[in-house]
């Protein structure tokens, strides 16, 4: 990865990222820029009151309100960032890097790069030292996702390549057989793919589905088994549940994210292993053409963003890589701890 991917800790500086959180507990993402103001309906936050601050500082706003300042994680900028298509929620990314067993040096495969949510966990993962190679379909998309990232990290990735096109017809030429460590698929159809995936995937490999349904689910399944060349999927759903602690009072909170969608995982097998069969009971594993037109498109109900709405998140994304990249390069002279003379202060408490 660059050297100019952005720094995680010390003094706030000038093109830096900061999560601002009011006094009612509202969070505001704003990229730092000298003698700018972020307005709310409260007030305003004078940006060089925060540039030269330490991480985690309280400052003031511009009618007395405090402010809590910090760099936002990479869970608050995923759920915070423009989206052409939905995103990858983090609970499920977790799960993909963990299931998948995602490691620094992997060369990683991803189709349906959407936002470049689950991009971003990837490249985070796999360090300098590995690969990413992820494909989309739609130009609108790919824009979007190059646009996050490099926003996010300040600079694009060198080990990273987002290609449009089909997977099927597309990994062939980028991946030579047996070369490839992980392969996750977040698309409507990953049964058409299983073929291409297996045979770029190295014994052992790791294969991460990401699906929205139940149907596709049993269908992808099947896929897999009938392929040969994988063990048997698992299959699983992640729910969140956060708790109200304050004092005696402690229960769940009202509100949880629940489901998201299913993950299914799956290894690759040897080349002409076969898979001891399992006992298991008796299950219907074969479906008619009624069963395949329940999981078109159509019938999911497949939620499309429009052409208006993807321009916008696109402008909106690449705004943010260029700001981010024109950033890093400014940051090129000793940088002042205290551009606004704000240190002199007695230190505010939280």
């Amino acid at each position: 990865m660059s050297d100019a991917v952005r720094r995680q800790s010390g003094p706030f500086r000038a093109g830096d990222k900061v999560q601002l959180t009011g006094p009612k507990g509202r969070l505001n993402t704003v990229a730092l820029e000298p003698d700018k103001i972020f307005h709310t309906h409260r007030g305003g936050v004078e940006h060089n009151s925060v540039i030269g601050r330490p991480d985690g500082s309280v400052v003031l706003g511009t009618t007395g309100e405090e402010y809590l300042a910090l760099r936002p994680l990479l869970n608050d900028f995923v759920m915070s960032m423009p989206r052409g298509a939905a995103i990858i929620y983090p609970k499920d990314a977790a799960q993909i890097l963990a299931f998948g067993d995602i490691f620094p040096g992997a060369r990683v495969v991803e189709a349906g790069v959407g936002s470049g949510a689950l991009s971003l966990w990837l490249l985070r993962a796999i360090g300098p030292t590995g690969r990413l190679d992820s494909f989309e379909r739609r130009e609108e998309f790919a824009d979007v996702a190059r646009g996050n990232v490099t926003s996010f990290l300040g600079a694009t990735p060198v080990n990273w390549t987002v290609r449009v096109g089909d997977l099927v017809e597309e990994l062939p030429s980028v991946a030579q057989p047996g070369t490839i460590d992980r392969v996750v698929l977040d698309m409507l159809a990953p049964w058409e793919c299983i073929d291409e995936v297996a045979e770029a995937l190295t014994p052992g490999g790791v294969l991460v589905c990401y699906i929205a349904t139940v149907t596709q689910l049993s269908r992808v399944a099947e896929a897999i088994r009938r392929s040969g060349c994988f063990t048997d999927p698992d299959s699983s759903e992640t729910m969140v549940r956060g708790w109200h602690v304050e004092g005696l009072a402690v229960r769940p909170d009202h509100r949880m994210i629940a489901h998201t969608g299913f993950l299914m995982s799956a290894r690759r097998l040897a080349p002409g292993a076969i898979l001891p069969a399992l006992k298991r009971r008796a299950s219907k594993t074969d479906f008619a053409a009624e069963d395949v037109e329940a999981w078109t498109p159509g019938s999911l109900g497949e939620r499309t963003a429009t052409d208006k709405r993807l321009r916008k998140a696109a402008r909106a994304a690449q705004a943010g890589a260029e700001f981010a990249i024109s950033a890093e390069a400014d940051v090129t002279q000793p940088i002042d701890p205290d551009p606004a003379g704000n240190l002199d202060r007695a230190p505010l408490e939280l």
